[in-house]
Formats: structure tokens, C-alpha cells, sequence
């Protein structure tokens, strides 16, 4: 073996025995970079320089900003009315529980951009609240854990922004474009899934539909929703950046819950905060490691040796597409989301570009497929909270939940061979793809 191949052993081997150690993945990845800069004799300063440059971003700053945005619009009173929105839209169908469920996680999503505020917020409410109209515990769960990954999709995304630095060159604003349809169809996807168990077993209906009733929770919720607005409205019409619109975001989500809604008083958003600056350590520190892994992956020339791999497997550009796929969701059962983005992305993209998949049709897929990977075992951060909430074994959860990631797959397979799904937005908006 050359030099570089034992160094390239030595990254990939530590990282993963680390990561099969369940050490924290911070230490993972950094550790992993020093015992590879260690075997190519390289100063140990690399590690501090490249993890500086890796957060010196002016695009990263919006991360913190919608993070906050998230949690204060999270904590600030607004589940209830979006609840009662989404009710008020598909509350009438059979199984219409389930169906608010997923289209509240839609609306919620934009806002939070966080599948597990989602499901701590949404679940605690609508779980005993299914389960009380006879729907079963572990489907309530299913439901509430898979509609959470549209807002990973529905922008404002804090992800989409880390897909898009680490990327380069690609727009924010495009990414949230591609978003909204991909996110719709998963919502769709996962309705009719719901529909045919919800009429197999019998589940109730609704009340039926009011047009009248649905305008007034739309105007309950205007305040709200238009955060959203405030956000992709200002990107893409290029009046502000994704930053200046995220700080933006932040001031009115902080006025819209303290004074409008009055979820929050001044002591809920120091709380509020806090959990902010608690959430951003750990996403920027794992930013910062994972810049330094990148830059060892491309000194050993990873990329183009996984990418050599993978086409040495077959030709085929529906089979490599199939191959980047599931590697993405074995990724996703044993990582978390932000070090998939992180490291999955300088490696697997030359690929996905290599057979015509766009950059920005490439973000979407790896967000989804990072998204069912929260839900799957051992590292499923927001399966875990979904049994917890639900106070349900997590197999049983696991279980219920087989359904929907058939749904999920078949949205994924949509994205990955429609290319359109994802960039007729972006397109019509006139970016660039």
C-alpha cells in the first residue's frame, strides 16, 4: 500500500471504529484528523487552520439565526393555531387526525426547520390527542416521526444552508426553491399511506369541511406563517441575503411570540436562548471538525477515488444513483444529520454530477435521505424522542413505522429520477442549475 492509501486507511478505519464506539462525533471526526495528520507527518496547526476556515463563513452565520428563529417560533405558542389550520384543511378526511398531523409538521416545518422540534412539539400535542380519538399509539408516533422530516425539505432549512456551504457555489435561495415541491410530495406520499391504514382500521373522520372555518385559522395563523415569508419572500426576490434574512426572521419571531401570540414571556426566551447557543456549539463544532476531515479527504484524494469506486461497480447512471442512495442511508443509520452533509458531500457529489444530477436535485437527496436516517436505529435522534414523547419500546415504534418508509423510499426514488421535482421551481425563479 502507498503512503497515501495507509493515511486514507487511517482516517476512514478510526473515524468509523470511533463512531461504532459511540464516541460523541465531534470527537470522532477531530480525532480521526489528527491520527491522519500524524501519518502523513503534517503539523498538528493544520487541524486549528482548517477548522477556523471551515466556520469563516458569511453564509454560515444564518445557521445560528434560524436556529433561533426555530426554537423561538417553536416555544412561542404557535403550534396550537397551526394545528387548528391544518385541521380546518384536511381534519374532515377518514384518519383526519393523521392528515392534520402532517400537514401541521408542513406548515411547522417552515418555521422550525428542525424534524425534532417538530416532533417534541407537534408530537406532545397530537400524539395523546390521536390517541384519544382511538387511533393507536405506535401509528400516532409512525405519523408524527416521518411528517417531521418535511421540514427539513420546507425551507427556512438550517441544513439546506450547511449542504450549501459545504457544496460552494451553490445558492441558498435555489436550494429553498427546490425544497417546497419535494416536501409537498413527501406530505402527499405520507398521506395516502395514512389513508389506507386509517381506512383498513377503521379510524375516525372530522368534521367536514368549512371554507369559512378555514379562513379564520388562516387568519389566526397569518402572523406565524409569515415568518416563512419573511425569509424565502426577501431571498428570493433578492431584496436581503439568506444572513440579513435570518436575523431578519429572528427580531420578528421574538415580537410575533412575546407580544402577539404571548407564548413567551422575557424569561422563556433567555430559556429559549439558551437552548440555542446549546444546539449551536454542537452543530458549529462539528462545521469546524468536519472542515479539517475535508480538507484531509481532499489532500488524499478521496473524492476521486470514491467516485473511480463506485463506477468500477457499473456504468450505469440509474445504478451509480441507486449506489449513492444507499450509501447515504447506511450513513444515516449510524451518524447524524450535520456530519453526513459534512463529510457525504465532498465525496459523493463529483459523483452525482458525473451522471447529470444537478447539485441542487443532489441537496435535496441527501437531506432526505439524511432525514430517514433520523428515523432509523441505532442513532435515529428523532425516533427517540418520538418514543419518548409517545412513551412507546422504540421497536414497537420501529414497527409502525415500516409502512412509511416505504412512502418515504418511494418519494426519494421520485426525486432521484425526476429531476424536475426539485429544480422546476428553482428554474422558474430564474437560478441557475
Amino acid at each position: 500500500m502507498s503512503p497515501e492509501d495507509i493515511s486514507t486507511l487511517i482516517l476512514l478505519g478510526t473515524f468509523f471504529a470511533m463512531i461504532l464506539l459511540r464516541f460523541p462525533i465531534a470527537y470522532a471526526v477531530g480525532l480521526s484528523t489528527v491520527f491522519c495528520l500524524l501519518s502523513q507527518g503534517q503539523a498538528l496547526v493544520t487541524l486549528p487552520q482548517q477548522m477556523v476556515k471551515g466556520i469563516w463563513s458569511f453564509s454560515l452565520m444564518a445557521v445560528p439565526f434560524f436556529i433561533t428563529m426555530g426554537v423561538l417560533m417553536g416555544t412561542g405558542g404557535i403550534s396550537d393555531k397551526l394545528i387548528a389550520l391544518a385541521n380546518s384543511l384536511v381534519g374532515w378526511m377518514r384518519g383526519g387526525l393523521a392528515m392534520v398531523n402532517i400537514v401541521a409538521s408542513y406548515f411547522f416545518g417552515g418555521i422550525s426547520g428542525s424534524a425534532s422540534a417538530d416532533t417534541a412539539s407537534l408530537g406532545s400535542i397530537l400524539i395523546p390527542m390521536m390517541v384519544d380519538q382511538g387511533y393507536d399509539a405506535d401509528f400516532s408516533t409512525a405519523v408524527t416521526i416521518t411528517s417531521s422530516c418535511e421540514g427539513l425539505l420546507v425551507p427556512p432549512s438550517h441544513n439546506m444552508v450547511i449542504y450549501a456551504t459545504t457544496a460552494s457555489g451553490i445558492s441558498v435561495g435555489a436550494l429553498f426553491m427546490a425544497g417546497y415541491i419535494p416536501g409537498a410530495i413527501l406530505a402527499i406520499s405520507l398521506m395516502i399511506g395514512s389513508y389506507i391504514i386509517s381506512v383498513k382500521r377503521n379510524y375516525p373522520k372530522g368534521k367536514p369541511f368549512s371554507f369559512k372555518g378555514f379562513l379564520v385559522e388562516l387568519a389566526k395563523s397569518f402572523w406565524a406563517l409569515a415568518a416563512v415569508l419573511i425569509v424565502v419572500v426577501g431571498v428570493v426576490g433578492g431584496v436581503f441575503t439568506a444572513t440579513e434574512s435570518a436575523a431578519i426572521a429572528v427580531v420578528y419571531s421574538l415580537l410575533v411570540s412575546v407580544f402577539v401570540y404571548k407564548g413567551l414571556n422575557w424569561r422563556g426566551v433567555w430559556k429559549a436562548l439558551d437552548t440555542c447557543v446549546e444546539t449551536l456549539a454542537i452543530v458549529l463544532i462539528l462545521i469546524a471538525t468536519s472542515a479539517a476531515f475535508g480538507y484531509c479527504l481532499t489532500t488524499l484524494h478521496v473524492p476521486a477515488k470514491a467516485a473511480n469506486l463506485i463506477k468500477s461497480v457499473s456504468d450505469n447512471p440509474v445504478a451509480i444513483a441507486l449506489m449513492l442512495n444507499a450509501i447515504l442511508l447506511v450513513l444515516g443509520c449510524i451518524m447524524d444529520m450535520a456530519p453526513i452533509i459534512l463529510i457525504a458531500t465532498p465525496i459523493l457529489l463529483p459523483v452525482a454530477q458525473s451522471i447529470g444530477i444537478s447539485p441542487i436535485q443532489f441537496g435535496v437527496m441527501v437531506i432526505l435521505n439524511c432525514g430517514i436516517g433520523l428515523l432509523t436505529p441505532p442513532v435515529g435522534s428523532v425516533l427517540f424522542i418520538g418514543s419518548a414523547v409517545a412513551k412507546l419500546p422504540m421497536e414497537k415504534v420501529v414497527k409502525a413505522t415500516l409502512p412509511f418508509y416505504l412512502c418515504m423510499l418511494i418519494t426519494l426514488l421520485l426525486l432521484t429520477f425526476i429531476p424536475q421535482i426539485s429544480l422546476w421551481l428553482p428554474v422558474f425563479f430564474g437560478y441557475s442549475v
